[in-house]
């Protein structure tokens, strides 16, 4: 398994291409800039077949209507995430009062994600781990064989999501990292939504929020 880190957007939000030898491949979210997302794949000349989504917000999800429309992929995002998901231009109004150049066009379909699910996409098997608390519907994405978890803004290196946007709770975020993120081994790697990577030990030992899920 190849994962490729785009960082992409006015907010540097990382897409992540994931593909095999055979050169079919998904990503784990789409910022607002499918085109230079598009360019990226089209160079290493990976098939996408799937689009995962780890949450509505719009720095995550505004690329997917136009790569999906682009390449067939099939787009997968919780339903409990429909509010922001399905209403971009809406979020982007309440966050910043105007429209950030970027695209915002929604995929027409969408397969709904449910906690536990076991998604295999390009050949690569994957857990879906529901972690409500950044958003009601946010997800990570465990690919066990690899040892790689997709965190989108459950978790970053030395951080952790923001709750103060509509849907978000602090008091749902810890939980979730403490059933859903904490009971994986210290080696595992993980790839948050912003910035660089770390490992769920670094988290454990290090992270300034690690005492609310001891």
């Amino acid at each position: 398994m190849h994962i490729e880190r785009i960082p992409a957007w006015i907010a540097d939000t990382n897409a992540y291409l994931v593909h095999t030898e055979r050169g079919e491949g998904f990503l784990v979210d789409a910022p607002p800039d499918p085109d230079a997302i598009g360019e990226h794949i089209a160079r290493l000349g990976v098939s996408v077949v799937g689009i995962l989504l780890t949450h509505g917000h719009i720095d995550h999800t505004g690329g997917a209507g136009k790569l999906a429309s682009g390449s067939g992929a099939i787009t997968y995002v919780h339903p409990d995430d429909d509010f922001l998901t399905l209403h971009p231009r809406e979020q982007l109004r309440a966050m910043f009062g105007v429209m950030p150049p970027g695209s915002y066009d929604v995929p027409d379909r969408f397969e709904s994600l449910e906690h536990g699910q076991s998604l295999t996409i390009a050949g690569i098997s994957l857990e879906v781990r529901h972690t409500p608390g950044h958003t009601p519907g946010h997800c990570c994405f465990y690919v066990e064989d690899e040892g790689t978890l997709f965190t989108g803004d459950q978790l970053f290196a030395g951080s952790i999501g923001r709750t103060d946007l509509p849907g978000g709770s602090f008091r749902q975020l810890v939980a979730s990292m403490r059933d859903q993120v904490m009971t994986l081994a210290d080696d595992i790697r993980v790839l948050p939504g912003h910035g660089p990577e770390t490992t769920v030990g670094q988290e454990r030992l290090f992270n300034p929020f690690r005492d609310e899920w001891a």
